[in-house]
């Protein structure tokens, strides 16, 4: 059974305005954007470079689905339909294990295997326990893999692996996360700066139950979203949970 990382009874803090509800509608629902590098930016803003090799260059380029709602691992629709701007084109799987620090691990580790870096993909339980991944080097082994992964592994222990750094070094592949149980987590899928240097993110998340990785659209600052902005607020509010600026990591 998957460790569950998610806290289902969101209580938001202080100042929180909920996200527009949005009507199940066809042209509403469609996403017309290709890839996450194609999400427009505000005026004034351009992306951060990104080395073609990077883990920074492989998420800005990962393909969005044209259905923008979000389909759990059994095929059904998310209860809340609210919380995401569009649908990262990436497999959920038939079964309850994909949730939020799942989904930070499925995109780290599906880089370095398109990357063929297959003996860099590893990730340590809660106890210390290493789970390499090894050959045969199959889609379908991978895959097997990363149930495995998701099974053993969570914001806990992810927590642990990753590397505390301040909000405003901020770059695509860092992860916004709690680590609990049960705690959240939440990946950076791209950055933009403007000439002052202020910048401006886009996170991605799964959830409980398992759900197919979307984009989040942001609830405090509607003419701005789905892009977050590097601030001095000590909170971070996302549509189903928040998080401190102290609480970025990185690989």
């Amino acid at each position: 059974m998957a460790i569950s990382c998610c806290n289902p009874s969101f209580q938001p803090p202080t100042g929180f305005t909920a996200p527009v509800i949005v009507m199940k509608d066809t042209a509403i629902n469609t996403n017309p954007y290709p890839l996450v590098c194609s999400i427009p930016l505000p005026n004034g803003f351009t992306r951060l470079k990104a080395d073609s090799n990077s883990f920074a260059f492989w998420l800005k380029n990962v393909h969005l689905k044209k259905d923008k709602q979000v389909h759990l691992y059994d095929g059904s629709l998310k209860e809340n339909q609210t919380a995401q701007f569009a649908v990262l084109d990436m497999p959920v799987g038939n079964k309850d294990l994909q949730q939020c620090a799942d989904a930070v691990m499925h995109l780290r580790a599906q880089y370095l295997f398109d990357n063929k870096r297959f003996n860099e993909i590893s990730f340590t339980d809660n106890e210390g326990g290493i789970y390499k991944f090894d050959q045969p080097y199959t889609i379908e082994h991978f895959n097997k893999y990363l149930e495995k992964v998701y099974g053993m592994c969570g914001t806990a222990s992810l927590s642990k692996e990753l590397k505390s750094k301040k909000i405003e070094d901020i770059q695509q592949g860092d992860v916004l996360i709690r680590g609990g149980f049960p705690g959240h987590a939440v990946i950076v899928m791209d950055v933009a700066v403007n000439t002052t240097g202020k910048k401006i993110y886009l996170l991605a998340q799964s959830y409980m139950p398992a759900q197919e990785i979307h984009i989040l659209n942001n609830p405090q600052e509607n003419t701005l979203s789905p892009w977050y902005e590097v601030n001095d607020n000590d909170d971070i509010v996302t549509p189903e949970y928040w998080f401190k600026r102290n609480e970025l990591k990185q690989w």
